[in-house]
């Protein structure tokens, strides 16, 4: 999914479900960190994407918290 398409289905997301989605991609980055680090991850990329939707989710709620 390319990043505006991204962006867009968060957008349409309520506050606690972006927290959800938060959780559940802190979990993932947690996952491909002990792979990398047991040397079972065969993508390195995935470990900087998966940082770049966190910091586009957290720029997002702000975003919502503001205008709340």
């Amino acid at each position: 999914m390319k990043s505006s398409e991204y962006l867009q289905t968060l957008r349409s997301k309520g506050q606690q479900q972006l927290k959800e989605e938060l959780a559940a991609l802190r979990r993932e980055q947690f996952s491909l960190r002990m792979q990398a680090a047991t040397g079972q991850l065969a993508k390195t990329s995935l470990i900087s994407d998966v940082r770049k939707k966190i910091a586009r989710l957290k720029t997002l709620i702000r975003m919502q918290q503001s205008a709340s």
